[in-house]
């Protein structure tokens, strides 16, 4: 039998730990555990985000194969949680593969070091 693991948390390389953190602790309300220049964290004392200093790091293209990841959240209302996450510092990329003629099923920003993440509605 193989040896279970349990997610302790996601690390996520960028320029300034400290004020992704904050961005992250904004969006998601997980406090910030740790917050250096060179690394930081938020999290809920079970599962956590670290930010960890890479200065040279540069943002996947988006859409592109280079994108290895990206966070999703999950929101009461997607388009009022998107207009504050902006305010916050996101960016709304013009590549959008959750909305159609349809509607809006969910939709991709880019944190303020360019990490894509997704704000998806709650499910009915």
């Amino acid at each position: 039998m193989t040896t279970k693991a349990k997610l302790l948390a996601v690390t996520i390389d960028c320029a300034e730990p400290k004020k992704l953190a904050e961005f992250y602790h904004e969006i998601t309300g997980l406090d910030v555990q740790y917050a250096e220049d060179e690394y930081a964290a938020v999290g809920d004392g079970t599962t956590a985000i670290y930010f960890g200093r890479v200065p040279e790091r540069e943002p996947a293209p988006w859409p592109g194969a280079a994108k290895q990841f990206h966070l999703d959240f999950r929101v009461p209302d997607v388009e009022k949680a998107v207009e504050e996450y902006i305010a916050l510092g996101a960016t709304r990329p013009d590549f959008q593969p959750g909305v159609t003629d349809e509607g809006v099923g969910w939709i991709v920003l880019r944190d303020p070091e360019g990490h894509l993440f997704c704000v998806c509605p709650e499910r009915s």
